[in-house]
Order: structure tokens, then C-alpha cells, then sequence
């Protein structure tokens, strides 16, 4: 068997967070050519280029960000072990709770649906990794680096892991607006709509397609402005009004105390769906288990 060299990971994880060799050599008072050599040796043993030169700076490369996040983890956890033996650690040992989330996702829906989490007379600590699809994920949940997936869509056939997808519930879409669209779109709703800006979820989202149906049905052909998946991005454009944009029903109220928007109209029949992926049948991680239970039965509740 081979052994992962732990002080080259630990060279290789300083010099990604300080973002320099000459900032690393310092915290670890070690010489230049010391560091940069055992990184090489880091990425002989590994088989892969982990930093490539972007004019005078280092950039991790696409396997060098992979390896971080692993590094990250392992001296994370090296630390919770030394604080817990040291018994620096308050009460029960912390829970830790690993959360992917689609890039797709709300960030306002993740947070009213990992709040629960908090509320559990064990102390948890969340740990969120975005920006990612869902089947980008799945070899994470095999490996069980991640606990579980926050999706907008169950995992699909051809998902090479097997895994559960748990349905946390459902709801309606809302259209938001600046107040002087909102106004001139609100007579006339859904219809009004033909030919108004709208700034729209990409093309390749479970989101965007149940919109165009939607659209489809009512002979709708809106002009696409911008297309955004990061609703907090959208909400934004829609601010400075440059057109409508949809939401979750269950964060309308958020929305509209949080930005200067209005609400144009709802659409009951346009469903946003969302599920928790596990490679568990029966959910066993308590705050897993907490973040679904409370999803059922309040955030979605009908």
C-alpha cells in the first residue's frame, strides 16, 4: 500500500492558503527551495500538476483545488482531534455535517432548510461545497466526503453511485419586478408577460425547462434579458430593472423585504421541487434527518 507523505500535503496546503511560497516559508520558517521541493514530490507521488505559474503567481490547477479541499479537511479534523484529546471541546464532541449544494439552489431556500441543523442539543458544525452540479457530487457521497446533496431534482438513472433521493417538498413560483415593471406587468398576469424582459435560470436547469413549458402552454415568448442561476444575482438585475424574474413561492416574502422588488403574480403550477441525496435508505445522520423532518412538515408544508 501507498502512503500519502502528510508533511508534503501539509507544505502543498499552506503555500494554496497563503497563495505564495515565500508567505509559506515563513509560517513554517523553512527555506524556499525546502518547500518547493517537496511540493514536486507531492506531485510526483500524486501523478498530477497541483500549482501552474499565472504570471509571477501560483494557481492551483483543477487537481490542485480537488486536493485542497481534501487537505483542508484532513488538518481541519487534525485540529478538532487535538482540541477534543486536550479537552478544549465543550460538551458532547461536535457534529459535523457535510453539505453539497447544487449551484442551482436558492441560497435563501439552503439556509431556512439547513437551519434546523442548529437547533439540535448537539453542537453541529455545517460545511457547505457549491458551485457544482449535482452529478458532481455523486463520487463525493460514494466516498462519503459529503453526507448529503441538496438538489432541485432527484439523482438521475445513469448516476453511477447508488443513492436516495429524499423528497423535502414543494411549491409554487413567484415574478418579482421593480415596483414601475411590477406595476405595468401585474394588469394582465401571465399574459403580460409576452415579449417583457425576463431574466431567466440557464437553459440546462430542471428550473428553466418548467418554465418554458409553462410558457409554451400559454403562448408566452418573453425577451430573455440575462440568464442567471444564482437567484440572489437575479433579484438584483430585477432591482435595477432590468426585468422579471421568478422565485420560489416560499421565500416571496424575503424577497420582496429584501430588495426593492414587487410582486408581479404566481404561478401554483409552475412546481420547484427539492430533495435531499443520500447514499442512505433510512437517513441516520441526525442532522440530515433534522434538516428533512422540518423541510416536510413547516418549510414546504402545504
Amino acid at each position: 500500500m501507498e502512503w500519502l507523505n502528510y508533511h508534503h500535503l501539509l507544505y502543498f496546503w499552506l503555500v494554496a492558503k497563503e497563495g505564495s511560497i515565500t508567505r509559506a516559508s515563513k509560517t513554517l520558517r523553512l527555506a524556499h527551495p525546502t518547500i518547493s521541493g517537496q511540493i514536486h514530490r507531492l506531485e510526483e507521488d500524486l501523478g498530477e500538476k497541483l500549482f501552474e505559474r499565472k504570471g509571477r503567481n501560483l494557481a492551483l490547477t483543477e487537481v490542485g483545488r480537488l486536493a485542497f479541499r481534501y487537505a483542508d479537511e484532513i488538518f481541519s479534523l487534525g485540529r478538532e482531534l487535538q482540541d477534543a484529546l486536550k479537552g478544549r471541546s465543550t460538551g458532547q464532541q461536535q457534529l459535523r455535517l457535510v453539505v453539497g449544494v447544487s449551484d442551482v439552489i436558492a441560497k435563501s431556500i439552503v439556509h431556512r432548510i439547513l437551519e434546523p441543523a442548529f437547533g439540535l442539543e448537539r453542537t453541529v458544525r455545517v460545511v457547505c461545497r457549491e458551485d457544482r452540479s449535482t452529478d458532481a457530487f455523486m463520487g463525493e457521497l460514494a466516498e462519503h466526503s459529503v453526507d448529503v446533496v441538496l438538489s432541485d431534482a432527484p439523482a438521475g438513472p445513469g448516476t453511477p453511485v447508488r443513492t436516495f433521493s429524499h423528497p423535502l417538498g414543494e411549491c409554487g413560483t413567484s415574478f418579482f419586478a421593480a415596483p414601475k415593471l411590477a406595476n405595468a406587468c401585474k394588469r394582465g398576469f401571465p399574459g403580460s408577460l409576452d415579449a417583457t424582459p425576463l431574466i431567466l435560470p440557464s437553459g440546462d436547469s430542471t428550473f428553466r425547462r418548467a418554465l418554458n413549458d409553462w410558457f409554451a402552454t400559454r403562448d408566452i415568448r418573453p425577451q430573455i434579458v440575462a440568464e442567471l442561476d444564482d437567484l440572489a444575482l437575479a433579484s438584483v438585475f430585477g432591482e435595477a430593472g432590468r426585468g422579471v424574474f421568478a422565485a420560489p413561492d416560499v421565500i416571496a416574502t424575503e424577497l420582496s423585504s429584501r430588495y426593492n422588488v414587487k410582486l408581479v403574480g404566481r404561478a401554483k403550477d409552475i412546481r420547484q421541487r427539492f430533495y435531499a441525496i443520500s447514499v442512505e435508505r433510512k437517513i441516520k445522520h441526525p442532522a440530515v434527518a433534522a434538516i428533512c423532518e422540518i423541510a416536510r412538515t413547516h418549510i414546504f408544508a402545504q
